[in-house]
């Protein structure tokens, strides 16, 4: 994995879980590696990926069974997408209007790049 230094490592690890889930690679009731697996699959200390998991507990995406492991939640699919929308909406997208409005670039425009974009 790739980390970028915008951003806190364990925020990214949280994304990865979260694209786990939501392209159906990690299905809900399912084990998830553990603490441990994550940390060496990703080469990260284990007390980043604990903070990552406690993190995704509270968005209630992923679930602990003491003694057994952790597993994907309930509706994490949706608790997921739900998470990333809001990201997206409150951190990403106002950037994209920002760069849209720096460089002269109208609703219009960007709607026909989206256009093309999907055609491909």
């Amino acid at each position: 994995m790739d980390f970028q230094s915008k951003k806190a490592i364990y925020l990214q690890i949280a994304d990865y879980v979260c694209e786990q889930i939501l392209l159906g690679k990690w299905q809900e009731k399912t084990k998830i590696p553990s603490i441990r697996e994550l940390a060496i699959n990703l080469e990260v200390n284990p007390n980043t990926v604990m903070r990552t998991y406690a993190f995704l507990e509270e968005k209630n995406i992923i679930t602990t069974q003491r003694g057994i492991g952790y597993f994907v939640a309930e509706q994490a699919h949706e608790q997921a997408l739900n998470f990333k929308k809001e990201e997206f909406l409150t951190l990403d997208l106002p950037q994209i209007f920002r760069s849209m409005d720096l460089l002269n670039i109208d609703l219009e425009n960007f709607k026909q790049l989206y256009n093309t974009r999907n055609k491909t």
